[in-house]
C-alpha cells in the first residue's frame, strides 16, 4: 500500500486514484521513462546499449560493425569510413548511370552479411602509425565516384563495336588467345592454389613466400584489373569475393615495402578506380597504414622491410650489411602513396614520398647520376653502382608517370626525370660493334656492358615520356626508345626458345646473350612485351605486333603445362625444364601488356591512366575529382 504513505495522494476507494491523480501518476510515469531511455543513447559509450534497441545497419562492403573492446579502438574509429561511392558497372558496362550500374548498386547495397572478419576489424594500430581520420574540425572524408568516372576522356575498357555483324579480325583473334591464357592461368591457380601467393604448377600447389610478411592471395590481388580488363566476368567476381571474405590485414610477419605496395595497394587501387567497390579503396588504405613505419628513419627514406605486428624496420640484410635502402624501391612509392592520400583525406601518405624527393633533390648526385643504394640514417650514397635495370629501374619510370599522372603539372617529376635521361644517355648508353644500343651498368666510372631483362622496360619509358622533352630532342628520345626496344627483342630472338634471358651481354664478340647458366632463365616476366605495347600506341608499327605474337607462341610452347604457366631454366635449351613457379606478375603484367598490344588505344587510354611498376593502372588527375582544394597528383 505504498500510495498510501505519499502525501496528496487519497484513493477515492480501496481499488483506484481520483481522476485529477490518475493524470498526475501517469505524467510522472512518463517522464520517468523518458528519462531513462534518454540516458542510454546520451550517456558516453552506451554503444551496447544502443544495440540492445536499434536495428543493425546496412554494412558496407568489407566492414563489419563489432561490439566496443576495451583497451582497443572501435571498429568505426580504424576503419574511418567515409560515404560509401557508388559501384561502378560491371566489366564491358562503362557507364557509370546506366542499368547495369543501378543493379549492381542495387545489389550492395543489399548486401548485410559481415566480409570481414571480426579480428580484423578490432586489431589494435601500430604504434608511431598516424591515425586514418580527416584532420581536427574538418568535414568526413568522402570520394565523389561517379565525378571522377565523368572526368575521364574515354571509355575504360575502349570504344566497343558489334564484333557479331563483323567477321573475326586477326588481332580480335590474337587477342582472344591472350584472354584465354589469361582464364588458363586464373583457374589453374583457382583449382590447385586459391588464397596462396603463387601457383606451383608442376606439383599442384600453392606457395607463401616470405615477401608478404603473411599476406596471402597476391596472385588474387595481381589478377583483378587483368580479369576486369578482359571482361572476364566470373573470374573477377571470384577474384573480388575472396578479397571481401578471405583478405586478411591482421597479419604479423616481415614484409617487403615495395612489393607489398606495387602489388597489393597497386592492385586494390586500380581495382577501386576501375569498379568503384568500397572494399577495394577501405582495404588498400588500411594496408598503407601498415607500411608508415618503414619511414620512421632520421632521413625519412624508409628501410626496405617492415614488421606489421612491431612496427619495426630494418633494411635487407644483403645491401651493404643491412645499412642500406634501395633506390628502386623508396623510388618506387610516388603513384601509389598519392593516391592513397586522394582516396583517404589522409595527407601523412603523400607527404612522406614528397619528403623522398626533397632529400633526393639536395643530395650530390655523381656526374648527375643516382647510385643504387643509399643510407636511410646518414643519407649518403653507400656505393656507386648505376643501372637502369635491377635496384634502379622503377625510380626513373614513376619520375616520368608522376609528371603524366599529374596531368603535367608536376614540374619537380619533370626536372629530375629529364636530367637523369640526360646523365644515362652521356654514361651509360653504348652501341655495340654489331649496331646493338643498350645501357650498361656504371661501377665508379667503370661499365659493365650488360643489361638486364628488367632494363628492357626502358624503351617503352623513354616512348612515353618522348611527347614532352624539349623540342630538339623528341625525335632523338623517339628512336632511342626503338632502339632500345630493338635490343630487347634481339635477346628472345637469339635464344632456342624466343624468350629473352634474366641477362645479356656485349663482349667477346657475342651480342644481347646471356654468358653463363645462371642468367640465362626466364620466369615469365614482363618488360620487353611492355616496351611493344608502348612502342606500337606511339608509331602503330606492326613489327611490334609481330614481336609480341612472337611471345605469345613461345609461352604457350615452352612455358604452359598441363596445370598453368611456368617460368624455365634456360632459354638457350630446346627442351628446357620449369621452374614450377607462376609468377603473380604474370597475370599483373606480361598478359595485361599483350593484351593491350592487340587492343585499341583508347583502351585504358594513355591519356587517362599512367600504369604503376606491376602494371596497375592509375587515374591522370584531370581536375580535383573531390571538389578539395589541395595540391594536385
Amino acid at each position: 500500500m505504498l500510495m498510501r504513505k505519499v502525501p496528496g495522494f487519497v484513493p477515492a476507494s480501496p481499488w483506484g486514484l481520483r481522476l485529477p491523480q490518475k493524470f498526475l501518476f501517469l505524467l510522472f510515469l512518463s517522464g520517468l521513462a523518458t528519462l531513462c531511455f534518454g540516458a542510454l543513447f546520451l550517456l558516453p559509450n552506451s554503444s551496447r546499449l544502443k544495440r540492445l534497441f536499434l536495428a543493425p545497419r546496412t554494412q558496407h562492403p568489407g566492414l563489419e560493425v563489432v561490439a566496443d573492446i576495451p583497451g582497443q579502438p572501435s571498429a568505426r574509429e580504424q576503419e574511418s569510413p567515409p560515404k560509401p561511392a557508388p559501384a561502378a558497372p560491371a566489366p564491358g558496362k562503362d557507364d557509370p548511370n546506366s542499368q547495369a550500374s543501378t543493379r549492381s548498386r542495387k545489389g550492395w547495397l543489399r548486401r548485410t552479411h559481415p566480409t570481414r572478419p571480426r579480428e580484423e576489424a578490432t586489431e589494435p594500430r601500430s604504434s608511431g602509425v598516424e591515425a586514418l581520420r580527416p584532420q581536427e574540425g574538418s568535414i568526413p572524408f568522402s570520394f565523389d565516384f561517379n565525378a571522377f568516372r565523368s572526368r575521364l576522356r574515354h571509355p575504360v575498357l575502349g570504344t566497343t563495336t558489334d564484333e557479331s555483324e563483323e567477321p573475326q579480325s586477326l588481332v580480335q583473334t590474337q587477342r582472344e588467345k591472350i584472354k584465354e591464357m589469361m582464364r588458363f592461368a586464373w583457374q589453374s591457380y583457382k583449382r590447385y592454389a586459391m588464397g596462396k601467393n603463387e601457383l606451383r604448377p608442376l606439383t599442384k600447389d600453392g606457395y607463401e613466400g616470405s615477401m608478404f610478411g603473411g599476406l596471402n592471395g597476391a596472385t588474387v590481388i595481381d589478377s583483378l584489373d587483368t580479369l576486369y580488363l578482359m571482361e572476364l566476368r566470373e573470374e573477377f567476381q571470384e577474384a573480388k569475393a575472396w578479397v571481401e571474405e578471405n583478405f586478411h590485414l591482421n597479419v604479423s610477419g616481415e614484409a617487403s615495402l615495395f612489393e607489398v605496395n606495387i602489388r597489393y595497394i597497386g592492385g586494390l587501387l586500380s581495382a577501386f578506380y576501375l569498379t568503384g567497390e568500397e572494399v577495394f579503396r577501405v582495404k588498400a588504405i588500411k594496408l598503407g597504414e601498415k607500411l608508415l613505419p618503414a619511414f620512421n628513419t632520421p632521413t625519412g627514406i624508409p628501410k626496405g622491410v617492415v614488421n606489421f605486428k612491431s612496427g619495426s624496420n630494418r633494411s635487407w640484410g644483403w645491401t651493404m650489411a643491412g645499412s642500406s635502402s634501395i633506390l628502386a624501391e623508396f623510388g618506387s612509392l610516388h603513384l601509389e602513396f598519392l593516391h592513397l592520400t586522394e582516396l583517404s583525406g589522409n595527407q601523412v601518405f603523400a607527404e612522406k614520398v614528397r619528403h623522398i624527393r626533397k632529400v633526393l633533390r639536395k643530395i650530390d648526385k655523381p656526374f648527375g647520376l643516382y647510385p643504387n643504394f643509399i643510407s636511410p640514417v646518414s643519407g649518403n650514397w653507400m656505393q656507386h653502382h648505376v643501372s637502369v635495370g635491377g635496384l634502379g629501374d622503377s625510380f626513373y619510370e614513376y619520375l616520368i608517370k608522376s609528371w603524366l599522372m599529374s596531368a603535367k603539372t608536376d614540374m619537380e617529376a619533370k626536372d629530375m626525370y629529364y636530367e637523369a635521361l640526360k646523365a644515362i644517355e652521356t654514361h651509360l648508353l653504348n652501341v655495340s660493334p654489331g649496331g646493338l644500343t643498350y645501357f650498361a651498368e656504371w661501377r665508379g666510372g667503370i661499365l659493365d656492358h650488360k643489361m638486364g631483362h628488367l632494363a628492357c622496360f626502358s624503351g617503352g619509358m623513354i616512348a612515353l615520356g618522348a611527347e614532352d622533352a624539349e623540342e630538339e630532342k623528341r625525335a632523338r628520345y623517339r628512336e632511342l626508345a626503338a632502339q632500345i626496344t630493338k635490343t630487347c627483342h634481339e635477346s628472345y630472338d637469339r635464344s632456342d626458345t624466343k624468350l629473352g634471358p634474366e641477362a645479356f651481354w656485349f663482349n667477346s664478340g657475342r651480342e644481347a646473350v646471356a654468358t653463363q647458366l645462371s642468367e640465362s632463365y626466364y620466369i615469365l616476366r614482363p618488360e620487353v612485351v611492355e616496351s611493344y605495347m608502348y612502342l606500337w600506341r606511339q608509331t602503330h608499327d606492326p613489327i611490334y605486333r609481330e614481336w609480341g605474337w612472337e611471345v605469345v607462341m613461345a609461352l604457350e610452347k615452352h612455358c604452359r603445362t598441363e596445370a598453368g604457366f611456368s617460368g624455365i631454366q634456360d632459354v638457350y635449351s630446346g627442351a628446357p625444364s620449369h621452374d614450377n613457379k607462376q609468377q603473380t606478375f604474370f597475370l599483373a603484367e606480361t598478359l595485361k601488356y599483350l593484351y593491350l598490344l592487340f587492343s585499341e588505344d583508347d583502351t585504358l587510354s594513355l591519356e587517362d591512366w599512367v600504369f604503376n611498376t606491376e602494371a596497375h593502372p592509375l587515374p591522370v588527375n584531370h581536375s580535383d575529382s573531390t571538389g578539395r582544394a589541395e595540391d594536385p597528383l
